[in-house]
């Protein structure tokens, strides 16, 4: 009897021919973009180095397009982005000790965030691996040490022949729900190393599927079904799984509120009337979520920002889905589903087929959404939300949006209507500044269809300021805005708040219109009457440009202080 797992594909007389006939000159590089080629990757970014070099000299024997940032974090945030926009694994291709460690703070972001990063580091000679201290440049006891209470899984390499198995595994780790970024670790020996081995060709790495088991669905239906007040939290999961239709299907039917996360933006539509946006950090909100009877927590582990600082305490029954094994009931006891979003969404909308209207749930909603308003009315922050409206205004549609740890970034998650999902990013899920135009940059390599839209203060954007080089290099359809309120503003106000003034928040910086001219990106400076009008002008112009606001925005008051 033969069984599907004794089937073998036998290679055509070319295969076979080119088998045993691979091209000259071809190193254990070659190895690397042969392996990242088959398993269906066409853009690279990172930054060379000296032990890596055996990766970049097989680029140019490759199709695979390479995006060189200027500092391995910003590649880093680069591939984040690129991750995020088009749910594939991005390869980072990276050098030995500071710079791989100089990416640490990117890979932070992309586990916090779920996103597929491919990150390939080379090592010192495999003679020098295992702790000794051999004096090697670059050398680190343990390397991969460090990283690995960041990324997902850690892989390292010792032979050519491990090299296609061992960064098609860690491409499988990467795309398994929860997505998020993993290590590979190459020595240079074996990276310069000629090879013999054929060229790599198709490479399977199918990630796992994660579908919730059938029997806690079955519980969750029947408890939705029955609650006569039941609401939703969406987060970054439903985005990450492509779920937001039929996250909206289920709300509908089952007459559910539905309150989008910050990394959940755009989940669920901004203005539907079941929609309470993304007020998180709202008493309102918050008396609201706690009053539901039933709460579906979908791709969310309701960390800080998520429970408005820890503040939330549900007194109804919670429904938990999430595909980080970690964040089931880590904040709140729950029916805890492990399982992607959309698979467990698909099961409950074939379990719930009716419910009982609820005719007061819309009504409910524009409540407490003019609670909202109110509250925010009553603090007079109307060039705070001037400045929003025009982003908002001159902002396309389609177009994706990566913002900084920023006051403006801080509205945002509260304030932005997003309008599509996997259109809004941020930093905050680790929460480090720079994120927004090196993301900005990935972004518009991911989708060069559209323009893009990064948003940073003057503090942040120091950190990425070589990357306007990059942006002119590859002509990138990215605009950058820039709010200069002279220092780091958020912290300038969380201390003058906590201690009566601010201590190390004053910056001096550039003339950031004269700087980036400099590098050849055309910029301007605006005012808040101005911004929509010279955003959009920036936005509909083609290549890289830079728009300069200066103002001091504040942040609306917050309701978790008691």
């Amino acid at each position: 009897m033969t069984h599907d797992h004794d089937l073998v594909l036998r290679p055509t007389p070319e295969q076979t021919e080119a088998a045993l006939n691979p091209p000259p000159g071809r190193n254990g590089g070659d190895l690397v973009v042969e392996t990242l080629a088959g398993l269906g990757a066409t853009t690279v970014f990172g930054l060379p180095g000296q032990h890596a070099l055996g990766m970049f000299d097989a680029l140019r024997r490759s199709d695979l397009a390479y995006i060189g940032l200027r500092v391995e974090n910003n590649a880093g945030f680069a591939a984040d982005a690129y991750g995020r926009i088009t749910g594939e694994a991005a390869p980072l291709l990276l050098s030995t000790g500071p710079g791989a460690l100089t990416s640490l703070a990117a890979l932070q972001e992309a586990a916090a965030a779920s996103a597929p990063v491919l990150a390939i580091s080379s090592q010192i000679p495999g003679a020098g691996l295992g702790g000794g201290r051999h004096g090697y440049l670059h050398e680190l006891p343990d390397q991969q040490a460090s990283f690995r209470g960041v990324v997902k899984s850690v892989h390292t390499v010792r032979t050519q022949s491990q090299i296609p198995s061992a960064i098609a595994e860690a491409w499988e780790s990467a795309l398994t729900a929860p997505h998020g970024p993993v290590w590979v670790e190459i020595p240079q020996d074996v990276l310069l190393a000629e090879t013999a081995l054929p060229v790599v060709t198709a490479v399977d790495a199918a990630p796992h599927d994660l579908p919730p088991r059938p029997e806690l669905t079955a519980v969750a239906a029947d408890l939705l079904a029955n609650a006569a007040r039941p609401v939703i939290i969406a987060g970054g999961g439903v985005v990450r799984a492509d779920a937001s239709g039929k996250l909206r299907q289920l709300a509908e039917r089952l007459d559910a509120p539905v309150v989008t996360t910050f990394g959940g933006k755009g989940a669920f539509p901004w203005n539907h009337p079941l929609s309470l946006q993304s007020w998180l950090e709202d008493r309102h909100t918050t008396d609201f979520l706690e009053d539901a009877d039933v709460l579906l927590v979908v791709g969310s582990g309701l960390g800080e920002l998520s429970s408005n600082y820890y503040t939330f305490k549900p007194r109804g029954r919670v429904i938990q889905i999430e595909a980080d094994l970690g964040k089931l009931e880590s904040n709140h006891p729950a029916l805890g589903i492990h399982a992607d979003a959309r698979l467990a969404l698909s099961a409950l909308l074939e379990t719930i087929t009716e419910k009982r209207r609820d005719e007061t749930a819309a009504d409910r909603v524009r409540t407490v959404l003019d609670l909202v308003r109110e509250r925010i009315d009553a603090q007079e922050l109307t060039l705070e939300q001037q400045v929003l409206a025009a982003v908002r205004e001159a902002l396309p549609d389609r177009s994706a949006s990566f913002w900084d740890m920023t006051i403006l970034a801080y509205w945002a998650w509260s304030a932005f209507d997003a309008r599509r999902p996997n259109t809004m990013h941020s930093a905050q899920g680790a929460g480090g500044l720079g994120y927004a135009f090196p993301a900005a940059i990935g972004g518009a390599v991911a989708d060069p269809t559209h323009p893009v839209l990064a948003v940073s203060g003057d503090g942040g954007a120091l950190y990425s300021i070589a990357e306007l080089a990059t942006a002119r290099q590859h002509d990138l359809d990215v605009t950058w805005l820039i709010v200069d309120d002279g220092g780091y503003g958020i912290l300038r106000e969380y201390m003058t708040d906590a201690f009566g003034q601010s201590t190390a928040t004053e910056l001096t910086r550039p003339d950031y219109v004269a700087l980036a001219e400099s590098f050849g990106v055309p910029a301007a400076r605006t005012t808040p009457d101005t911004l929509a009008a010279d955003l959009a002008k920036a936005l509909a112009t083609p290549g890289p440009s830079v728009v300069v606001l200066p103002a001091l925005l504040r942040m609306f008051a917050p309701t978790h202080l008691g």
